[in-house]
């Protein structure tokens, strides 16, 4: 028997009646429910982000608290409705607390189902990946289920990256790119902001959206090119689409160069184009392709990385090869699965692909209405479905013309500040919430859920036709009027 000599310490031992480890001063679900709104922006400016603050304050964002959620609609702390245009830049497909998923989640946990699935197998993840591989076209049919965004691409890009082979390190991304903010997608995330002063991957190729000819160039210049990866429709530089044909000679010249194309359909995914995936409009079918967002029904962080089985054996085929990169601890966790399951036949059950397809034209067609009630505010309408960008002319040219010259020479310094004045309006006296975009900063972007009607457009529509006829200079005067008020 070992002799292990007794610990030395000059703390009193604790009485029988007390618990060796003392609690802290922590807040319980009951306190964080019944929280003020002065205590909320204390603790957020404390111990999350106050430089983010600032910015909700410029919006008047900060002086909202939700209490409750329901379809389309948040409610506030003053029994306020607010319309919910912004959509968890696209993470609502079915809406806030769609009943049918939050029914599926609590029979899960009535009857204590298992979440963490490392040891054993799940029946959850299983079912969710088959479902997957059953609404991807072609032989898009390996699935590794994730949290977020950033990791369903950081998992595409990995298996991309293998299956290329080690002679072909190089990939190509876009400019104006956005894939995650984790370090490995930051390298293809065209974002001098978000890149900070990270040491980044350096095997990447940036050339311009939807310009086949660069891509050209770039493949047939340079053999170590590997692997390509594109949004299908770019959400943070301002919801920019690229032709059919761009996909489809795209498609081609990846089979000839032998280069595998990943899409990335993190936020245009999930039925929000009118698809299912974007990319299926022009007919083609990528390597890999990425979800996340939506996939969660509202409700759970879920995403999943859906390649072709050659892709995917290529890279973890055979025992030894099966660990580097499975599933992590909370990949396919029980609920979240049975939550993506439930919101997928949702989807298909309320035909909400076809209702994003049909009242996101009616919804664009009424925004291109006002752009021509007012072409000196409105520069440009754009998207499908329910992805859909509403750009503001350069603060400039709203103005009379004997103005403008002297005031171009600001517009890059206020590039953003039209459609943030015009999203702080409508928050604060329409009830309308809408949201901006990372690239160009003088887009609104609306992102609605899929279960979006044509009487909620209506009221958006009313609403941005009553800011924008007060004009530019009482728009902004009204601003300046709340941020002193």
């Amino acid at each position: 028997m070992l002799d292990v000599p007794a610990r030395m310490t000059t703390e009193a031992p604790p009485l029988a009646d007390e618990p060796a480890v003392r609690k802290p001063n922590l807040l319980s679900v009951d306190d964080a429910k019944a929280m003020s709104l002065a205590t909320m922006t204390d603790l957020f400016k404390s111990h999350i982000n106050p430089g983010q603050l600032h910015f909700m304050k410029l919006l008047g964002f900060h002086k909202v608290k939700i209490e409750t959620a329901s379809g389309m609609y948040y409610t506030d702390q003053n029994g306020r409705r607010i319309l919910d245009f912004f959509g968890g830049f696209g993470s609502l497909a079915v809406g806030h607390n769609h009943p049918r998923v939050i029914a599926a989640r609590k029979a899960f946990q009535d009857e204590e189902r298992h979440e963490i699935a490392i040891a054993f197998m799940s029946q959850y993840a299983a079912a969710l990946a088959k479902n997957l591989a059953e609404i991807a076209p072609g032989d898009l049919d390996m699935v590794f289920l994730g949290s977020s965004g950033s990791e369903a691409m950081e998992a595409a890009i990995k298996v991309a990256e293998r299956a290329a082979g080690a002679k072909r390190p190089k990939i190509v991304y876009a400019e104006n790119s956005f894939h995650g903010k984790t370090k490995g997608v930051l390298s293809v995330t065209d974002s001098p902001l978000y890149r900070g002063e990270f040491r980044l991957t350096e095997n990447g190729i940036k050339v311009p959206f939807g310009d086949i000819e660069a891509i050209r160039n770039a493949f047939e210049s340079d053999p170590e090119i590997g692997v390509i990866v594109l949004e299908t429709i770019q959400g943070g530089g301002g919801i920019i689409e690229a032709p059919a044909t761009f996909w489809q000679q795209l498609r081609a010249l990846c089979d000839k160069h032998d280069v595998l194309w990943i899409a990335d359909e993190v936020q245009c995914g999930m039925g929000r184009s009118g698809r299912f995936f974007a990319f299926e409009f022009a007919g083609v079918v990528p390597d890999v392709t990425a979800l996340a967002k939506s996939l969660g029904g509202g409700k759970t962080a879920m995403a999943a990385m859906i390649a072709r089985r050659e892709v995917y054996m290529k890279a973890y085929g055979t025992p030894k090869t099966a660990m580097i990169h499975a599933q992590a601890t909370f990949g396919g966790i029980g609920e979240a699965c049975v939550t993506a399951i439930e919101g997928l036949n949702v989807m298909y059950d309320e035909d909400l692909m076809g209702n994003a397809e049909r009242v996101g034209d009616y919804l664009i067609s009424e925004l291109k209405r006002l752009q021509a009630k007012y072409p000196q505010i409105i520069k440009d309408v754009r998207g499908r479905g329910f992805m859909v960008g509403l750009e503001f002319q350069d603060f400039s040219q709203t103005l009379p013309a004997l103005l403008r010259p002297m005031v171009g020479m600001l517009d890059d310094k206020l590039k953003g500040s039209l459609s943030g004045f015009v999203g702080a309006e409508l928050l604060r006296d329409h009830d309308v919430l809408v949201a901006f975009t990372e690239y160009n900063r003088n887009v609104i972007r609306l992102e609605p859920p899929l279960t979006c009607e044509t009487a909620h457009v209506d009221a958006f529509i009313s609403a941005l036709d009553q800011v924008l006829a007060r004009g530019v200079a009482r728009i902004v005067r009204d601003f300046i009027g709340a941020q002193v008020g």
